[in-house]
């Protein structure tokens, strides 16, 4: 699989709304994960999305979530930029990159996380947030 890059964007506490909002307007194949499938079943927002996808007819992808429980959702500053794809190594490179220098920080590890990929959250020396997800490869 090639990499992808494309928007991440952040809800507060209507991913579902707003994701098949854009569906009905780009069209397209939607997935929606939620917390409470990724472990997190008993806890408040269970039902909130932690990972959506839209995947359109016109090759765009648009990728979105609600704010993890502890995070602070701020309208106006609800993106990012995702990386993702299956090149451990390109991912990696760009993952160092974007991270370092005076001004970057790094919100999130890049590490394996509990739904299996590896995925980190930085922010760049512009004040640019970006997510990069390392899927594992199936074999």
């Amino acid at each position: 699989m090639a990499s992808r890059l494309n928007p991440y964007l952040s809800f507060g506490g209507d991913a579902r709304q707003a994701m098949e909002f854009y569906k009905e307007v780009f069209g397209g194949t939607l997935a929606l994960n939620t917390f409470g499938e990724f472990g997190q079943k008993d806890t408040p927002g269970a039902d909130k999305i932690m990972h959506g996808m839209l995947e359109t007819p016109s090759g765009f992808t648009l990728m979105g979530a609600d704010t993890p429980p502890g995070m602070e959702h701020t309208p106006g500053n609800n993106f990012a930029v995702s990386l993702s794809g299956d090149d451990a190594a390109e991912l990696r490179g760009y993952w160092d990159k974007l991270s370092a220098g005076a001004g970057a920080g790094v919100s999130v590890p890049l590490e394996k996380q509990m739904w299996g990929d590896v995925f980190g959250m930085c922010t760049d020396r512009f004040g640019i947030p970006w997510l990069v997800n390392i899927s594992e490869t199936q074999g």
